[in-house]
């Protein structure tokens, strides 16, 4: 006889054994909650109105405006991808800040922070900056592993710099609007790119020889033509960025309607920069089905895990295990991200945020967390899981593309010292909440509880007319 107890351990144990197994995860997570919540109903621990739920929720998910937006932005990504504006950035910045030690990386790092704040995707800027930046650093005497690390970390900015497509899960997942979720990924978004940045400066100053400067016949353009080709690509993107970010935090669109004119804004650079094919629009499109679809089915799979989860008291069971714990919220968050960074090793970031962050919602909320706070701090762990070796999809990214003499042990070598740094920033915006909270609005700084509204006394009745 099975207790009520053991019924959440033994679904999150069989989930890791389908996993293990190698299953997808979308139906594992359906196999697992649907198996339990047949047993539950055999065992007496809900009744089969319970899993009447079921059907309602699947179509919450399906009538979901703010997931919407995840296909729009990245449609705008695969078009980017490959309608030549990443070689425009890359080549400008690349000539402008190539006569200092560590110029090109310095130029790979920015790149990589517009790119993230205009497609929102890691693979759309790994695959063009590993094209593109990779064969001129080793050309011109770059160390093989800062060459590769600086690539792949600096795709995985757009995991954090709006629009990334993990605030926007994320926000959903914990309740909060995806604008709330941008507003405060804003200031831990700019400390990971100076964080990059003064990494490369450290050893641009103790080993220049691994960092070189271009030489002076590298170096082709100068005074108006270098700023002209900066332009050319600082242009259309800053466009960009207001047609995304700009709409959404002066509220005059949402999400959905900022990335649908995002995709729009992408069409049109592909058309001015003369790469606009329709068998690119296909691809594009094609490659967006895809993750639409995965997205979708691993939500729905979820949902159903989640249901049966709660429906065992799952939820209890999980704030037992740390609402409890040492050091009150900063125990909570250190025990939490330790979690999420393991797990990243074996889930990607869709899986983590559907299965993991509805459970930890509880637990957060009593502990009187704030939950922009809380989703952008995952969402800065969320990062290490592109730049795990040896399952980051951004070293697999960087992989695909780099030039055979680039050895994998370099890669992953090269991704260490970013990964560290990665983990650094999650350490602070632990330590500075602020750094999140600042950029949120806060209210009109009223305490509503001393706020007194009087209200005049009614008129005597002896004078209120009587109509018959």
């Amino acid at each position: 006889m099975i207790s009520l107890d053991l019924m959440p351990p033994l679904m999150f144990g069989g989930l890791v054994i389908f996993l293990l197994l190698g299953f997808p995860v979308a139906f594992s997570l359906s196999a697992v909650g649907l198996f339990f919540g047949f047993l539950s109903i055999e065992m007496g621990f809900f009744t089969t109105a319970y899993l009447g739920n079921l059907p309602l929720r699947v179509f919450g998910i399906l009538s979901n405006e703010v997931l919407l937006a995840i296909p729009f932005f990245t449609l705008m990504g695969a078009i980017l991808e490959r309608c030549g504006l990443a070689e425009d950035l890359l080549e400008g910045t690349g000539q402008l800040f190539g006569k200092v030690p560590g110029g090109l990386a310095y130029a790979v790092i920015v790149v990589g922070a517009i790119l993230g704040a205009i497609t929102g995707t890691v693979a759309a800027s790994v695959i063009a900056m590993g094209m593109i930046s990779l064969p001129i650093m080793l050309r011109y005497g770059y160390d093989m592993r800062i060459a590769t690390g600086v690539i792949a970390a600096s795709g995985t900015i757009a995991q954090l710099i709006p629009p990334s497509l993990v605030l926007i899960v994320l926000g959903d997942q914990l309740g909060k609007s995806v604008g709330e979720m941008y507003a405060g990924a804003i200031g831990p978004a700019m400390m990971q790119v100076m964080l990059f940045l003064l990494f490369i400066a450290f050893v641009s100053t103790v080993w220049p020889q691994k960092v070189p400067p271009l030489p002076e016949e590298a170096r082709t353009l100068r005074g108006w033509p270098l700023y002209w080709r900066v332009i050319k690509g600082m242009v259309p993107s800053l466009v960009l960025m207001f047609l995304v970010l700009g709409t959404i935090f002066l509220g005059l669109a949402t999400p959905t309607e900022a990335g649908a004119m995002g995709a729009m804004g992408a069409i049109l650079i592909a058309v001015i920069n003369r790469r606009f094919t329709w068998a690119l629009l296909f691809e594009a499109m094609a490659n967006t089905m895809r993750i639409t679809a995965m997205v979708i089915f691993i939500l729905i799979g979820a949902t159903v895990f989640t249901l049966v989860f709660q429906g065992v008291d799952g939820s209890i069971w999980i704030e037992h295990l740390l609402a409890h714990l040492p050091g009150g919220q900063t125990g909570f968050l250190v025990v939490v991200n330790v979690a999420v960074f393991l797990l990243a090793f074996f889930l990607d970031f869709f899986e983590i945020a559907f299965i993991v962050v509805p459970l930890l919602v509880p637990v957060a909320q009593k502990l009187d967390i704030n939950l922009v706070w809380f989703g952008v701090l995952l969402c800065v762990n969320l990062q290490t899981s592109f730049m795990h070796p040896p399952f980051g999809f951004a070293l697999f990214y960087l992989r695909g593309v780099a030039p055979k003499e680039v050895l994998t042990k370099d890669i992953y070598w090269g991704a260490i010292p970013f990964l560290c740094l990665q983990l650094t920033l999650v350490a602070i915006v632990i330590m500075w909440p602020e750094s999140v909270t600042y950029w949120l609005d806060t209210g009109t700084g009223v305490d509503p509880a001393t706020v007194t509204i009087d209200v005049p006394a009614p008129p005597p009745t002896d004078d209120v007319p009587v109509f018959r």
